[in-house]
C-alpha cells in the first residue's frame, strides 16, 4: 500500500481521519470532485446529505477502482458542502461511515472540509474531490 495514515503525537486525536497521510508510491492521481450522481448522471438523495456523501465517496473509489487503485490509496480529501454549519456533521459522517463501510475502508485520509454557497446544480449539497499515490 503506498500510503500510510497517522496521528502524530502532540496532535489531536480525530477518530473520523487521521492528521497525516504519507505516501510512497509512484503514480499521483487526482479525482475531479465527485457530486451525488450515478453512473446515468441521476442525482441519489435528493435533499439527503448522508446519501450524497456516500455517493460522493463511491464515486471516488469507482473512479480508482477504473487506474488501479482502492480507496486505501487516497492520500488527501476535500469535501465542499453547502450551507456548512456544525449541526450537519452527524449526518456528513454517517454518510463517511456508509460509505466506508461498503469500501471496507478505515480510517478516513485527512481531510480539508470547506463551507460553500452553491454547487453545480442546486440539488448537489456536497462535493468530494481526491488525492491519491498507486504503487
Amino acid at each position: 500500500m503506498a500510503i500510510t495514515l497517522v496521528n502524530p503525537d502532540g496532535l489531536p486525536k480525530i477518530d473520523v481521519y487521521r492528521q497525516v497521510s504519507v505516501a510512497t508510491g509512484s503514480k499521483l492521481v487526482f479525482i475531479a470532485g465527485q457530486v451525488a450522481w450515478d453512473a446515468e448522471g441521476v442525482t441519489v438523495g435528493e435533499g439527503d446529505l448522508t446519501a450524497q456523501v456516500e455517493q460522493c465517496y463511491l464515486n471516488i473509489g469507482t473512479a480508482l477502482a477504473d487506474v488501479g487503485g482502492s480507496f486505501d490509496d487516497v492520500a488527501k480529501l476535500t469535501a465542499y458542502v453547502v450551507d456548512w454549519t456544525p449541526d450537519k456533521m452527524p449526518a456528513l459522517l454517517e454518510g463517511i461511515s456508509r460509505a466506508s463501510e461498503k469500501l471496507g475502508v478505515t480510517p478516513v485520509p485527512p481531510v480539508t472540509l470547506l463551507g460553500v454557497a452553491a454547487l453545480d446544480i442546486p440539488d448537489h449539497l456536497v462535493e468530494v474531490e481526491a488525492t491519491a499515490v498507486i504503487d
